[in-house]
């Protein structure tokens, strides 16, 4: 259940002067997530999603997910267009709240990934890595770093049947190895109940990803380890936690050469 923040109508023509919007046709709650209040503005000027931040959000940290979205829509890779303010701001204020604004996505997110929709998302997340790479020389034996997205999980990547139609929620971009989401991925959207990895959905992944952005050697090289690191995460605090070192293992050892590719 969403965390509430209820709009005055002073503080609906306070957003609707701040973003310029000649006309306010509907407003809409949606209950969904629980540390934001997410509205449904259906405008003159189209459709967006209004969130007003409860707690955490920092100007700064939004200014830095509108870049990366902006940057990532100017290249076609699918997610929100950023609403800046007609000040040019990626923020602004109402009900006590921090606001930002993004373009309406089409779709929903999955309950369970086929591997259509996993050689989709493969492709996708490589689109991100391609744009937000960070271009420096590096050695062969150097992993290559850029922002990621940091959270590829179901609820924040939308589809519109086997495609992705949309990446959301960039709060938490941060540089780090490109392969580690690669990694983190594969096990959130391809891992078993056991730890392994499912061979159709995880060469699907990786199939899509490599049709955009060719892993390294020393990716390839890397990737068991980020899986078995991953998988960990993913079961440190469930019951099989006393099955781990076993399931960390079984994961390391499901990136086989057939896989890969």
């Amino acid at each position: 259940m969403a965390v509430f923040t209820e709009l005055s109508d002073e503080d609906r023509q306070l957003i609707t002067a701040a973003y310029g919007f000649t006309s306010l046709l509907s407003v809409i709650g949606i209950a969904d997530g629980d540390s934001e209040t997410t509205y449904l503005f259906r405008t003159g000027e189209g459709e967006f999603i209004v969130t007003l931040f409860e707690n955490g959000a920092q100007p700064s940290d939004l200014e830095r997910a509108f870049e990366t979205m902006e940057a990532l829509y100017r290249h076609g890779v699918p997610c929100p267009k950023p609403l800046r303010t007609v000040a040019g701001h990626a923020t602004s204020r109402a009900a006590g709240r921090l606001v930002a604004i993004v373009s309406f996505v089409p779709g929903a997110s999955p309950t369970f990934a086929n591997p259509a929709k996993c050689l989709s998302l493969g492709r996708v997340m490589a689109e991100i890595h391609t744009v937000l790479e960070r271009k420096a020389k590096c050695k062969s034996t150097d992993l290559p770093i850029g922002a990621i997205h940091g959270a590829l999980v179901h609820e924040n990547v939308f589809f519109l049947g086997e495609e992705v139609s949309g990446v959301i929620n960039f709060r938490l971009r941060h540089e780090d190895a490109l392969v580690s989401e690669l990694a983190d991925a594969l096990v959130g959207w391809a891992g078993e109940i056991d730890g392994d990895l499912n061979k159709e959905r995880a060469r699907a992944m990786l199939q899509g990803y490599q049709g955009v952005r060719g892993l390294t050697d020393a990716e390839k090289k890397a990737l068991p380890g980020f899986i078995m690191a991953s998988t960990s995460k993913r079961f440190a605090s469930r019951k099989e936690s006393i099955l781990l070192p076993e399931i960390a293992v079984l994961a390391y050892r499901s990136v086989t050469p057939d896989i890969l590719g």
